[in-house]
């Protein structure tokens, strides 16, 4: 079954005292390109992480986004004691110096650079079991996204597919009709050019059957039908198959141009007028398979 490139799975859950979210989404790009954001905490099991749904995405340009809400509790901003007595005890020597009025030295020392430091939060491994069920859930939500996606695109290409098949079935008659009337123009000229009792009947077959032959599709039709039955297998086969499908549309294409180039008949250009917008649609789609 198809999966679409496009995906979005998002999970969030309390773990600890605080609330995390994870967010998993995707769109078409024809290598995995994968961005990692999460806190500096867990940065550890950053490799880890992107080996996992790296396998999982397979391709595209892919986000993968994971943070938390902290109460104001969990606050660990605090006051750099010693540094903050070194400018004091500097601010107070310059006021002297100066004859200056000290004032609140301390609310003007704890603006200076280095006055707040930051406790450094060590790696819980217990959080990081809770936090990764959390992005396995937005992950289930992501390929969730991505199949139902895919079955729509699967829909799409079976109708375009069945239209192309209609279409080329409709040239059978038309086809018989252009070898009347090419067997006809052939006489007629033959008849200007000769007197009609000279005429001979084998050099007009031959004739004929050099036009024929010129204008001959039958090969084109076989491979574009194989073409499609081939694409059809594909799109019931397996998961990772837009690369695929890209170059047997690729091949669909050749087949429906050359028809096209042989046709020398208004009507059946029409026909292969439509065959091509049809294709063309189903190309635009294919780069949105996975």
């Amino acid at each position: 079954m198809l999966r679409s490139m496009t995906g979005y799975g998002k999970a969030e859950g309390a773990v600890g005292s605080r609330k995390y979210t994870v967010e998993v989404r995707s769109l078409n790009g024809k290598n995995l390109d994968l961005s990692v954001r999460m806190p500096s905490v867990l940065k550890e099991k950053e490799m880890e992480l992107r080996k996992e749904l790296g396998a999982r995405i397979v391709r595209g340009k892919s986000d993968v986004a994971i943070h938390f809400e902290a109460d104001a509790a969990e606050a660990r901003h605090e006051l750099n004691g010693p540094v903050i007595e070194k400018y004091v005890d500097a601010l107070r020597a310059l006021a002297e110096r100066t004859d200056q009025p000290t004032g609140n030295l301390l609310s003007t020392a704890v603006r200076f650079p280095d006055a707040m430091q930051t406790s450094r939060e060590a790696f819980d491994h217990e959080a990081w079991n809770g936090i990764h069920a959390l992005v396995l859930e937005a992950a289930d939500q992501f390929d969730g996204f991505r199949d139902t996606e895919g079955a729509t695109l699967h829909a799409d290409f079976s109708a375009r597919l069945d239209t192309i098949d209609a279409l080329e079935a409709s040239l059978d008659p038309l086809l018989d009709a252009r070898l009347n009337r090419v067997r006809e123009r052939i006489r007629t000229n033959l008849e200007e050019t000769v007197d009609r009792t000279a005429l001979d009947e084998g050099r007009f077959e031959q004739e004929v059957l050099y036009y024929i032959e010129k204008m001959d599709v039958s090969e084109e039709r076989t491979r574009l039908r194989a073409h499609i039955v081939y694409f059809r297998d594909i799109m019931n086969t397996g998961t990772a198959q837009g690369k695929k499908l890209g170059f047997v549309s690729q091949e669909m294409g050749r087949e429906i141009n050359t028809l096209g180039s042989k046709a020398n008949d208004a009507e059946l250009q029409r026909i292969v007028v439509q065959m091509k917008d049809e294709l063309e649609k189903i190309k635009e789609q294919v780069l949105n398979v996975l």
